[in-house]
């Protein structure tokens, strides 16, 4: 399935609460005729703007090509939520890869959310960084999990900025009878996913990089200079950067085989009134849950309820994605029970079978950064600058994001989506135990 246009009008934004307000970007034409730069990046979304950016700012010249919009995909659709650390916690890092290559990446990943929070100082970028993740255990098995984790990240990782909350103290923050405690980091943050996009094209765009939307590529070509090719164009490049996640489809064969495209769906509910938010986060945080098929929320700028999850059994969109959001949302807030729901879309984010990110070189000039599983607002954009480190001679940081092993999914082309179909049934029953 060709899901660049599975569930979205080619050229356009869907209709989504952020885009909804957006001043939309300029000189992005369609990339045509015969092009050569130093690097080509496909894919306009963090990972792809980041490294346009860095490589710019290092004077390269850079040519990015998008199929669709900037920030069209998983980018500018997903829940803001930008988190320290990787997918899995350290308990799981240290055991899979051992403590210093676990300490390695955990130093990474707060890496990774401090360039999003200083990104969003420049005023390219029309998005505020808002601190604050709390992380809701849905049962009580969980909280001991959360209170010796907490410990650990304390001591271990001389990390204070998270704190342990106990149910009375979670439901102060999160006002719902579904979460029995959890953890609260105040160095994490949300921001508007599109809104950082579009800033981080404007930068990219200001230090020289030069932006083609609409340019889908169609065939790559490796070598020495490696061809990429449009239908209404070659370029030439030194480098590839590939920054595609879920949307990659056949471009690149092994990339595909590693990385699985799903699909997650949010709801933005009309404006409330300043009691009406008290009445569900006391904070302006975001938060997300310990469910598999998580549940994550905040509040927008103007005061609406961002609520996002649920399971998707296919690639296709549901035809009433609001009506599928509004049972969670309603089940964890009672007292948003009849709310309207203004804005209901959803994205196509991209997973690995071990939910860390697949880092690879290939061909020797040809790089790709994908699979983020659901962390790709901070890892996505710190991917960028080790992509730019890496082309430029750097690439320390680069290789330690390479030495994570992603194998491969079971099944091939044809059983992929009954396999994912078997998964996402299998976890959405394991969530209700």
């Amino acid at each position: 399935m060709d899901l660049l246009e599975a569930n979205d009008k080619p050229g356009t934004y869907p209709p989504s609460f952020y885009a909804s307000n957006i001043q939309e970007l300029t000189d992005v034409e369609a990339v045509k005729g015969d092009v050569t730069c130093d690097v080509c990046v496909i894919g306009g979304g963090f990972t792809g703007l980041s490294t346009a950016l860095h490589l710019a700012e290092k004077g390269y010249n850079v040519r990015l090509l998008e199929a669709q919009r900037v920030g069209f995909g998983a980018s500018g659709r997903n829940g803001g939520q930008a988190g320290q650390g990787q997918r899995l916690d350290q308990d799981q890092l240290e055991h899979l890869m051992g403590h210093d290559r676990a300490r390695d990446l955990w130093k990474i990943g707060t890496q990774a959310v401090e360039l999003v929070r200083e990104l969003s100082k420049s005023d390219e970028v029309h998005a505020d960084f808002h601190p604050g993740i709390a992380h809701a255990d849905h049962r009580q098995r969980f909280v001991s999990h959360s209170q010796a984790y907490v410990e650990k990240l304390n001591e271990d990782y001389d990390y204070p900025h998270i704190s342990f909350l106990n149910k009375i103290e979670m439901r102060e923050l999160v006002n719902s009878p579904a979460y029995y405690g959890g953890t609260f980091d105040t160095r994490s943050g949300h921001i508007d996913p599109l809104q950082f996009a579009l800033g981080l094209a404007r930068l990219a765009q200001k230090a020289g990089a030069k932006l083609h939307e609409r340019s889908r590529v169609t065939q790559i070509i490796p070598g020495k200079q490696v061809s990429i090719k449009t239908a209404d164009a070659e370029v030439k490049a030194s480098h590839l950067v590939l920054a595609c996640n879920g949307y990659i489809g056949d471009l690149h064969r092994d990339v595909t085989r590693r990385v699985m495209p799903i699909n997650n769906y949010i709801v933005a509910t009309e404006p409330l009134t300043e009691a009406q938010k008290n009445s569900v986060l006391s904070q302006n945080i975001a938060v997300a849950d310990t469910k598999f098929v998580v549940n994550y929320f905040r509040f927008s700028d103007d005061n609406r309820m961002l609520f996002g999850g649920t399971e998707s059994y296919g690639y296709r969109f549901p035809k009433d994605i609001a009506a599928q959001v509004r049972k969670p949302m309603e089940e964890i807030f009672p007292q948003l029970s009849g709310f309207a729901i203004d804005y209901a879309w959803g994205g196509t984010l991209a997973i690995t079978m071990n939910r860390l990110p697949h880092f690879q070189r290939y061909e020797g000039n040809i790089l790709s950064m994908s699979g983020f599983s659901g962390q790709g607002v901070a890892l996505g954009t710190l991917s960028g600058q080790l992509a730019a480190e890496a082309i430029s001679g750097q690439a320390e940081r680069f290789d330690i994001m390479e030495q994570i092993e992603t194998r491969q999914f079971p099944g091939g082309p044809l059983l992929r989506q009954p396999l994912l179909v078997l998964a996402m049934l299998w976890y959405s029953f394991r969530d209700k135990l």
